[in-house]
């Protein structure tokens, strides 16, 4: 709004000046339609000008433009590093143990020797040991395994 009234004042200024010279020098029919020209030249510059400071203004306005997710199957699914798949425990190992608790699940050591390669990084103190009537069974307590920084993982 700012631009275009100073473009208007600008311009009748110059068409002031110009007519108001002309007239002083008893100019002729040329010099007023040079004068007139010269207007036309500077309105249609400004005029240009504001038309491409708007396209500029709206196209860093435009509202962002949402996409359709690709198809999952395009991206391959990486497995994670080593150094934090150490400590994904599988689900499958949960299991509980009647003579220990119907409640609180353990992760059976057979079942971990089987199915995660990292067993003997496990923290020692996690290990339980309960009797089953004919001998001591050992199994890994998860919420201790929990506090060690281990998670059991749905795979």
């Amino acid at each position: 709004m700012h631009r275009k009234f100073i473009a208007l004042i600008v311009a009748t200024a110059i068409a002031i000046t110009g007519v108001s010279v002309s007239q002083a020098r008893a100019a002729d029919a040329r010099d007023i339609l040079g004068g007139l020209a010269a207007i036309a030249l500077i309105g249609a510059g400004v005029h240009y000008y504001n038309k491409e400071k708007d396209k500029e203004r709206a196209s860093r306005n435009r509202a962002p433009v949402y996409r359709a997710k690709p198809d999952p199957s395009y991206y391959p699914v990486r497995p994670l590093p080593g150094r934090v798949a150490k400590y994904d425990l599988p689900q499958k190992c949960l299991r509980t143990f009647d003579r220990y608790s119907a409640k609180r699940p353990l992760l059976g050591p057979g079942c971990l020797k089987k199915h995660y390669k990292h067993v003997k990084s496990l923290p020692p103190e996690c290990k339980v040991g309960f009797w089953n009537g004919k001998k001591v069974k050992r199994a890994y307590e998860p919420a201790c395994l929990r506090q060690k920084g281990y998670r059991v993982v749905y795979q």
